[in-house]
């Protein structure tokens, strides 16, 4: 059984990480899951439960917020302040897994979790993930897999969380020690890193689903100023209309003007499900310039939503995503410029 420690600061906690091979625990809801699997091997684990700076919600006087990355994600979907400044955020946590997941789970436990690929999760088989050197997925059964192939593993990365926050372009707080901390930093006297929440990943690489390091920790999420009068929606498709990962979800974030009335003049479209990362689709965003609140899509957007094949490689088993991939964007878009259904 796993010797478990509960430090109560942060630096404890890196200091028992550091160079330990402790696993650190959120929620864990999911650390849980490994191990019962053996997907991770058993080893001492590190309770951040009681480290209170890694949680709650921080109003800084821009009007910006600071979210620790323990604050749980019922916690995140039930704050009317954060649905009032982020509405995607919490549309996108309000309908995570089930009430009594939400309450466990965490921020940066949503963020840093393993994929739900089933050869990950058997111990029958080996892969790029478990020290293996082959995807047995990208051979065998693929069906929930990626359409936009980045690497090596095709099993798509299942943070909801980091598909708004990539559409809200958060940044992250990581400390402690890894491969980029400062020629003076060591253990849990590192100095603290600021990165974009798309750095958390890399498609390319089939070994892990982050990039973090062992002994680093993820401390905090920053949300810039909110846009006044934003025009937002999240939609996501599933096999079953409850408890389900979902195999395309897409976040759009519309800037309409203070009274959500005018032309779009920036727009943020997230999408999760279709690869190894969360992908902003540029193309797209740039096309909603001046489309307006309650009117049809013009055809600079019909164009970039019939482009969106192009960024698609798909599996045998995943083509059935490219349309899908198109329509999900398709109704978000729609919804965040309440255009009427045809």
């Amino acid at each position: 059984m796993s010797t478990v420690t509960r430090p109560a600061t942060l630096d404890e906690a890196l200091s028992g990480l550091d160079g330990t091979g402790a696993l650190p625990r959120a929620g864990g809801t999911d650390l849980t899951a490994c191990l019962g699997s053996g997907v991770l091997a058993s080893a001492p684990v590190v309770d951040l439960s009681g480290v209170g700076e890694l949680r709650g919600v921080d109003w800084l006087p821009d009007g910006s917020a600071r979210v620790g990355a323990l604050t749980g994600v019922g916690e995140l979907a039930g704050d009317p302040g954060l649905a009032g400044a982020y509405p995607a955020l919490a549309a996108v946590a309000r309908v995570l897994a089930t009430p009594q997941v939400r309450d466990a789970a965490t921020l940066g436990g949503n963020l840093l979790q393993r994929n739900r690929c089933w050869y990950l999760r058997n111990p029958a088989f080996d892969c790029f993930q478990t020290g293996g050197g082959s995807c047995p997925a990208r051979s065998g059964d693929h069906l929930y897999g990626v359409v936009v192939d980045q690497g090596p593993c095709v099993a798509p990365h299942p943070s909801s969380l980091a598909v708004a926050l990539l559409a809200h372009d958060a940044t992250v707080l990581v400390a402690g020690a890894g491969p980029s901390a400062p020629p003076d930093g060591a253990g849990s006297s590192a100095r603290p890193a600021e990165r974009p929440v798309a750095d958390l990943y890399d498609g390319a690489d089939p070994a892990r689903d982050h990039v973090l390091a062992p002994g680093q920790v993820l401390v905090s999420v920053s949300l810039p100023v909110p846009v006044r009068g934003e025009r937002s929606s999240h939609r996501r498709a599933t096999g079953r209309s409850r408890s389900e990962w979902p195999l395309v979800e897409a976040v759009a974030r519309l800037d309409c003007g203070a009274d959500g009335a005018g032309p779009v003049t920036r727009a943020a479209v997230a999408v999760g499900g279709v690869a190894r990362t969360p992908l902003r689709l540029p193309g797209v965003e740039s096309a909603l310039a001046g489309a307006l609140p309650g009117r049809a899509l013009g055809p600079e957007a019909e164009d970039a939503l019939a482009d969106l094949a192009s960024l698609c490689s798909p599996l045998p088993s995943t083509g059935y995503k490219v349309d899908l991939l198109r329509a999900t964007v398709r109704d978000v878009l729609e919804r965040a410029l309440g255009i009427p259904p045809s």
